[in-house]
């Protein structure tokens, strides 16, 4: 494993990260300022925006994957069945049950997504795929490999 290769996919990953946190934070703004919902849809409904935003970036840009869509989505989709429930549940109990700030509540939720997401998708999603889009089989050539 190169460790400068998967310092910078980390780093996109990040960066991609704070990009779908920034959709979500701007989502769920909206939703639970001016929807006047209850937390858990303002916090699903930006949920699955970032998340689509960030699949779509990480898959193409961070693992340069050149796996079946589908079965990727199908892995990630996976995933969420898992977090997407958890999340929403200790969130609105902690929102609306404990009367925690919305805002805290999400932001603990942004961060468990990213750390718990950057694994699976780096060891189950993308483990065997990496680097194998068209992007990275040119830079490959050019550099020699």
């Amino acid at each position: 494993m190169d460790k400068k290769a998967e310092f910078f996919r980390s780093l996109k990953f990040l960066l991609f990260s704070i990009s779908a946190g920034a959709i979500e934070l701007l989502s769920f703004t909206l939703l639970n300022e001016f929807a006047g919902w209850p937390y858990w849809p303002c916090y699903l409904i930006a949920l699955v925006l970032s998340v689509i935003w960030n699949f779509t970036l990480n898959r193409r840009y961070t693992f340069r994957s050149a796996n079946n869509v589908p079965v990727a989505m199908a892995k990630v989709f996976l995933f969420y069945l898992i977090f997407t429930p958890a999340s929403t549940l200790l969130g609105n109990w902690l929102a609306e049950g404990l009367h925690w700030n919305e805002y805290l509540v999400t932001a603990i939720n942004m961060i468990l997504n990213f750390v718990l997401e950057y694994l699976y998708d780096r060891f189950y999603v993308f483990r065997d795929s990496i680097d194998t889009n068209e992007a990275a089989r040119r830079e490959n050539a050019d550099n020699g490999i």
